[in-house]
């Protein structure tokens, strides 16, 4: 069990740590935001720091300890946004230049998401 929390809480910290700075740099409409998002998907502008601020505080949701509803609903919406960059990034561009490192990101959102279930599921366990 203790070695599968340290696994969770590595992975996890990654993650959130990755999908914090991409919401910083949404929320700072800095360059590379605003070309990807805006220039080269075609997104609208005023969408640009509304998802920050959604990764932001999917990223803080899924550290904070406890609040399983929450958290559950962080690791969606940030399955939606990675998916949804995923898919968008493949159907303009096709399977070259960065897009498939976009799937990297998602195996850690699912690795974190199913440990954090075996580590809840464990700490079950051990209470009865």
């Amino acid at each position: 069990m203790k070695r599968t929390k340290i696994i969770y809480w590595v992975v996890t910290g990654l993650f959130a740590l990755f999908m914090a700075m991409s919401g910083f740099q949404n929320v700072m409409m800095d360059e590379g935001s605003v070309k990807l998002i805006s220039t080269d998907l075609g997104f609208p502008r005023y969408m640009i720091p509304f998802l920050g601020i959604a990764k932001i505080v999917g990223a803080i949701a899924i550290l904070i300890p406890g609040f399983p509803r929450i958290k559950e609903w962080a690791y969606a919406g940030l399955f939606f946004d990675l998916s949804g960059a995923t898919f968008a990034v493949i159907s303009i561009s096709g399977l070259s230049n960065g897009s498939p490192f976009m799937f990297v990101f998602l195996a850690f959102h699912l690795a974190s998401y199913f440990l954090y279930h075996k580590v809840k599921s464990d700490a079950a366990d051990v209470r009865s």
